[in-house]
């Protein structure tokens, strides 16, 4: 147990902040040994700081999951199922499937954090989210350091959102993660910007490493690397819209980005109503709207996390004042 570490190493924003106390774990037994800490203490556990938003210094205790190792549980002639530590990076992770042409992450190559993030708030890119092939998680009840099963109907997973956001948050803590991949899998490029990348690469008939690299080609092209640019990614969610409102704001722009999301609604894209108001590249100081993603707020350098809550707090409000859509933040506050 360490006192007064900066936590700007620990996440992707680099954040110059504190935490009163500082531990880490790399597997449950270790786990099981702060297990009184963290019940006594407000806590937060972490793996690559990926999420989250230090808006001051953080009073708690801040642990971080380090549970490594990937290992194959189980496989048929169809499919295999694998489980991975939850503080294995999920890009190293996903580029272990590929290379050994596992199926079904592919097109969630390059998205920061790590393992034990990837159910928490079920993450998904180019059509394909954690749910399609997740097949269970094992997690520690802090309450009684006992390890539970959880499998998918139990996590109760929905538009980046699980039971772990909810109903159990800051209950458990996930360890290991499972996925049952495909041997024989079929691609899935239905996203135009997926097909129009492979197309530019000259491959009429993907693989899973071409669908892996058209996506890293798509995400490098146009959002920053963390480690030279302070990001935690996409900072809002894509509102999901009734019907009437989709059609009021096609009244004034025709082609507005728009996908299906159950009877009577839509998910729209909050990147393109960032933009439509005007908020791509737009520098405050130390922090703005990336250039190239308007769903991006970066930190240059020096920035603040309180600057970049204010600044996420007037995009939300012009948006709601110009297009009667709420946006909802996707980062974690704190």
């Amino acid at each position: 147990m360490q006192k007064g570490i900066s936590l700007k190493p620990y996440n992707t924003f680099g954040i110059d902040v504190k935490a009163a106390s500082f531990a880490s774990f790399d597997s449950i037994e270790e786990l099981s040994t702060l297990l009184p800490s963290i019940k006594t203490h407000e806590t937060l556990i972490s793996g690559g700081g990926s999420n989250m938003l230090f808006t001051k210094d953080f009073e708690g205790l801040f642990v971080r999951n380090c549970i490594k190792g990937i290992k194959e549980i189980e496989r048929t002639e169809t499919h295999v199922v694998i489980e991975a530590g939850a503080g294995e990076v999920w890009h190293d992770f996903v580029m272990y499937c590929v290379d050994r042409g596992y199926g079904g992450l592919e097109n969630l190559s390059l998205i920061p954090g790590c393992v034990g993030a990837s159910p928490m708030q079920n993450i998904g890119a180019y059509g394909v989210e954690i749910k399609d092939t997740f097949a269970y998680l094992d997690a520690v009840e802090i309450s009684t350091g006992e390890v539970k099963r959880f499998h998918l109907t139990d996590c109760a997973f929905g538009y980046r959102e699980s039971v772990f956001k909810r109903e159990l948050k800051n209950q458990y803590v996930i360890c290991n993660v499972a996925f049952t991949l495909s041997l024989h899998p079929t691609m899935n490029t239905s996203y135009g910007v997926i097909e129009a990348e492979l197309k530019q690469m000259g491959i009429t008939t993907p693989r899973i490493k071409d669908v892996s690299n058209a996506v890293i080609r798509i995400r490098q092209s146009k959002l920053p690397d963390p480690k030279q640019l302070g990001n935690a990614g996409s900072f809002f969610k894509n509102p999901v819209v009734a019907d009437e409102v989709l059609q009021s704001i096609q009244s004034t722009y025709e082609r507005v980005p728009s996908y299906p999301a159950g009877e009577d609604q839509v998910k729209l894209a909050a990147g393109w109503l960032i933009e439509q108001a005007g908020w791509k590249g737009k520098r405050f100081g130390n922090v703005g709207v990336h250039e190239l993603q308007a769903l991006v707020l970066v930190n240059y350098g020096g920035g603040t996390g309180k600057e970049i809550y204010e600044l996420s707090q007037r995009i939300i409000e012009d948006i709601q004042e110009k297009f009667g859509v709420r946006l909802e933040r996707e980062v974690n506050i704190y």
